[in-house]
């Protein structure tokens, strides 16, 4: 399935309640964990590979949960293109849970779907619900309503 392509709020709204897409797998690598570390200067000891392959129970590092969810942007860019935009605004994220760790060199993808949709006066108001899913693994990384602000043409 191809990027879906949205041009305004009409078509936007025919996906309320649906899903919208998948991105394709992202993998997380020790070098994105320690560039995010030396960026957040977040150093706790279960993101650095010394101490995690001593003492951590899963015997390496895992990624920050704040990583696994800045890479959502990214990944969502895979799934939609909304044209006619004039701007774009991170909004809020509500009922974000990290259900399960990342573990270094996991591949991680997005499952979403749109929640709702409402037009204030103009703005485009999306509720979209995210899913990081963990390549062979049940339990996904984290759970969240994203709610981002359409300012379209």
């Amino acid at each position: 399935m191809g990027k879906l392509i949205i041009n305004s709020y009409s078509e936007f709204e025919q996906y309320v309640g649906k899903e919208l897409g998948v991105s394709n797998y992202h993998k997380i690598t020790q070098d994105q964990i320690n560039k995010f570390a030396d960026a957040t200067l977040d150093y706790q000891w279960i993101h650095l590979e010394e101490r995690a392959k001593k003492e951590s129970p899963y015997g390496k590092t895992i990624a920050h949960g704040y990583l696994t969810l800045s890479i959502l942007p990214y990944l969502w860019n895979q799934i939609v293109e909304i044209n006619n935009v004039k701007m774009l605004v991170n909004y809020g994220i509500e009922r974000l849970k990290f259900n399960q760790p990342v573990l270094v060199d996991s591949e991680v993808r997005v499952r979403s779907t749109l929640n709702s949709l409402i037009n204030l006066k103009g703005i485009t108001k999306a509720e979209i619900n995210v899913v990081l899913e963990i390549k062979d693994n049940k339990k996904p990384a984290l759970d969240a309503s994203l709610i981002f602000l359409y300012h379209f043409k």
